[in-house]
């Protein structure tokens, strides 16, 4: 049986006694979103009933609403395919290029100490391409998925770049190609990083974490501690440039919606160990991680966003201010048409692409299933966190 974060979460009451434990420090966003999850498929969020429509069958079935919160592996599978259906139908068909950005561990707790600065780092990296492409007087297009984990579920603050091989010419006239090396890109990168935590020390004093902290003093300060990690090589990858759409659309998929840890590499939980696996990109092999409980459900909510923070951002000709007028006319010069139909796959399409059976075909007679009745219910964050408790220990709810 597949082991999924919902059953460790509510496993032995996990995480009613981690949250009794770290209320006091957890963010508000973690508590809405393991709500959230916790009700995720449960009645009481209400549901919608089919039955047959053979009128001598009487096979009635129910389907729970889903939670749709960032956390929840079920719901970001089908967010991811959402996604990808709509990128297929907007993104033009053209060289794209994938560029992570990273920065040295000794900068990720920052993020945690202040969170502002999660907000800030996503547009440097898209600065940095830009910076190269003003200088040519092309506008590019850009989208990026920010990440603040690693595959072991440790803090690990990065920026996944998608971005076209070239661009708009400033008149709009024509398109120009243009493609990024790593050997530009990271000096770049690595200054504008640094000089962000410069200014941003400089206006207010960030709060430095405590690993950091010990290491300061009259003649180490924080700028010294700057001037450190400048000299060091950070890790820019430039993928190869790539023109198959499909692949260049799923690719980034497969980050931008996803909750920290696919419930597919999770091996085993016997009750106070989660064993999971993770592929170890220093050595590019494959590797076991084992965490108590505690440290397991420790890791994974500290990713939690916080609310109506977007790890999505489109920047250039995909921004949403200019693409009404700038992406017709990115068709227009590669000789390619817009695709009129952007409506979401259904619930159904979604799961017969996914598991490759329909989930309103009746399974005793094969017939075809009709919507009868729709039940709303508790669905507001208001009503959800009157029953936290309930959902954790999996008590019976008052319908």
């Amino acid at each position: 049986m597949k082991l999924t974060i919902k059953q460790i979460l509510t496993s032995n009451e996990n995480w009613w006694r981690f949250y009794e434990k770290h209320q006091a420090t957890l963010r508000t966003a973690i508590l809405i979103c393991v709500v959230k999850l916790l009700s995720c498929k449960n009645n009481i969020r209400g549901y919608q009933e089919y039955c047959c429509s053979n009128p001598t069958c009487y096979h009635i079935k129910r389907v729970p609403f889903t939670c749709k919160c960032k956390a929840c592996s079920s719901c970001g599978k089908k967010a991811t395919e959402i996604w990808i259906h709509k990128q297929h139908q907007i993104l033009p068909r053209t060289s794209w290029q994938h560029i992570t950005f990273t920065m040295p561990s000794e900068l990720w707790d920052f993020f945690w100490c202040n969170r502002k600065l999660l907000n800030k780092i996503a547009k440097l990296a898209t600065d940095c391409l830009k910076a190269i492409a003003a200088k040519k007087k092309i506008i590019l297009g850009i989208f990026i998925a920010i990440h603040t984990f690693g595959r072991s579920l440790k803090r690990n603050v990065h920026i996944h770049v998608s971005v076209t091989n070239g661009g708009l010419s400033e008149d709009l006239s024509r398109w120009r190609n243009l493609f990024f090396k790593k050997s530009v890109l990271m000096p770049i990168w690595r200054y504008k990083v640094i000089a962000l935590f410069r200014k941003t020390h400089r206006k207010k004093p960030l709060i430095i974490p405590n690993a950091i902290q010990k290491q300061l003093n009259p003649l180490f300060t924080f700028n010294h501690f700057l001037n450190k990690l400048y000299k060091k090589h950070w890790i820019v990858d430039c993928a190869k440039p790539s023109t198959d759409h499909k692949h260049n659309v799923t690719y980034l998929g497969g980050y931008v919606k996803r909750p920290p840890i696919a419930e597919s590499k999770l091996r085993h939980y016997d009750g106070n160990e989660v064993t999971f696996n993770y592929l170890d990109h220093t050595t590019n092999t494959r590797k076991k991680m084992i965490l108590t409980t505690e440290e397991f459900i420790g890791r994974f909510v500290q990713h939690i966003p916080d609310g109506n923070f977007r790890m999505i951002r489109y920047y250039g000709f995909l921004a949403n201010r200019v693409r009404s007028k700038l992406l017709p006319l990115v068709y227009q010069l590669l000789g390619q048409k817009m695709q009129a139909d952007h409506s979401d796959p259904t619930y159904a399409q979604l799961m017969q692409k996914t598991f490759g059976f329909d989930p309103l075909t009746c399974i005793l007679c094969g017939n075809p299933l009709l919507l009868n009745l729709v039940q709303f219910g508790k669905s507001s964050v208001h009503q959800l966190l009157l029953y936290h408790r309930e959902l954790a220990l999996l008590k019976k709810i008052p319908t």
